[in-house]
C-alpha cells in the first residue's frame, strides 16, 4: 500500500487500488483533505500501518511555522470555521518523523533549488524526484544550504553527498487535466508554427524569441498566435494544426507544452535544455532544439520547415515517446517502480 501526501493524487490516481491519499490543497476543500486535527491523526496512524510499503510526499514550499505561512493560515475564513490551512501544511512534516516505509519526495516546483525548510525531509527520504534539477545536481543547494555556489569543501561533506545521491530527474509531463483530450488523431497542417503563452512577466527567452517569430511571419512563415488564452480543447486542436509548436521555457525550463505538442502530433520547438531530464525528448528524433542566442530560433525554424517529411517522422516518434514516458500514469509508475527497486525495499 502507498500513502501519498500532496495537493493532488499524482501517484494515488494511478495506483488507486493500493493507495491512501491525504490532500494538502489549500485552494479547495476535499473530503480527503488534511483540514482538521482528526484528519492529521488519521494521517499519523496511516504512516505507521504495517501494510504501507511506500510513502510519497510533495514538499511544502515554506515551513508551516514561518511567519508568512502562519499569517495566511490564521487570518483565513477557513481558520474561523475550524479548517485552517495550517493543518494541511503540517501534513508533509509528519512524514519526516513517522513510519518505517521508504519515503520518496515529488518536487514539481519551478524553483531549481531545494529550500532550507526541506533539509530534514531530504535527510529522511530515500529518493527526491525533482522537475527543475540542474545539470550539476549540487546547484540545488545554491543560496540555501550554501551561501553561494557550493564549493569543493561543501561537496565533500558525507551528509551532503548522501543528499545528492538521492536526487532524480522528473519531467512535468502531460497535465492531469489532459486526460480525455489527448492524444489527438492526425490533422491536416494549416500553419507552419503555433504559439500561445505568456510573454510579459515570463522568461527573457520568450521575449527575445518573439521578435524572431514576428520577423519570420513577415518573411512568409505562417504563424498562428492567438491574442488571448485558449480553452484546452482548442489549444490542442491548434497545436495539431501546426507543423511546429514554439515551446520556450517559462518560469522553469520544463513545461507542459513540451509534451502537449508531441501528443497533438506536432513538433515542439524548444530552447536548449539547462536541466537534467527524465526520458528526454531527443533533438531531431522527438523535438527540435534551438540556441537562444540571436538568430538561433530563426535558423532552426527555417531548417525544420525545409524538410516536412522529416517533421512528420519526428512528430510521430515524439507522440509515441510521450505516450510511453510522459503521461501522468507513466510518471507515477516511474516514481513507484524506481522506489520499489531500491535495495532495502
Amino acid at each position: 500500500m502507498i500513502v501519498e501526501i500532496g495537493p493532488r493524487p499524482y501517484v494515488a490516481r494511478c495506483f488507486a487500488g493500493e493507495s491512501v491519499f491525504f490532500s494538502t490543497d489549500s485552494a479547495r476543500d476535499r473530503p480527503d483533505g488534511v483540514t482538521l486535527l482528526p484528519s492529521l491523526g488519521d494521517l499519523w496512524a496511516a504512516l505507521a500501518r504495517p501494510d504501507i510499503d511506500l510513502v510519497v510526499c510533495h514538499p511544502n514550499f515554506s515551513a508551516p511555522w514561518g511567519v508568512r505561512h502562519l499569517n495566511r493560515s490564521i487570518f483565513s475564513w477557513r481558520f474561523v470555521q475550524g479548517r485552517s490551512p495550517l493543518f494541511r501544511a503540517i501534513g508533509p512534516e509528519l512524514a519526516k518523523w513517522r513510519g518505517r516505509a521508504p519515503l520518496v519526495v515529488v518536487d514539481h516546483e519551478d524553483l531549481p533549488v531545494i529550500n532550507r525548510n526541506n533539509f530534514a525531509l531530504l535527510d529522511r527520504c530515500d529518493l527526491w524526484f525533482k522537475r527543475e534539477l540542474p545539470a550539476d545536481h549540487w546547484r540545488v543547494f545554491t543560496k540555501t544550504a550554501h551561501p553561494n555556489l557550493p564549493t569543493p569543501r561543501f561537496r565533500s561533506s558525507p551528509r551532503r553527498v548522501a543528499w545528492v545521491r538521492k536526487l532524480r530527474p522528473l519531467s512535468i509531463g502531460l497535465p492531469l487535466t489532459s486526460q480525455g483530450l489527448l492524444p489527438l488523431p492526425p490533422r491536416e497542417k494549416q500553419f507552419d508554427l503555433f504559439f500561445s503563452g505568456r510573454i510579459a512577466g515570463s522568461s527573457t527567452v520568450r521575449e527575445r524569441g518573439l521578435a524572431e517569430i514576428e520577423a519570420l511571419a513577415a518573411r512568409g512563415v505562417s504563424v498562428d498566435r492567438p491574442d488571448k488564452p485558449l480553452p484546452p480543447a482548442e489549444f490542442y486542436a491548434r497545436c495539431a494544426s501546426a507543423w511546429l509548436v514554439w515551446s520556450p521555457e517559462g518560469l522553469g525550463w520544463d513545461c507542459f507544452r513540451h509534451y502537449e505538442a508531441p501528443a497533438c502530433g506536432s513538433v515542439p520547438l524548444i530552447n536548449q535544455p539547462s536541466i537534467d531530464r527524465h526520458q528526454p525528448l531527443i533533438g531531431g528524433e522527438h523535438a527540435i532544439y534551438y540556441d537562444p542566442e540571436p538568430g538561433g530560433l530563426t535558423r532552426a525554424v527555417l531548417a525544420a520547415l525545409a524538410d516536412k517529411p522529416a517533421l512528420a517522422r519526428i512528430a510521430a516518434s515524439g507522440q509515441a515517446h510521450v505516450a510511453a514516458h510522459h503521461t501522468p500514469e507513466a510518471l507515477a509508475r516511474y516514481i513507484v517502480e524506481t522506489a520499489r527497486a531500491l535495495p532495502h525495499t
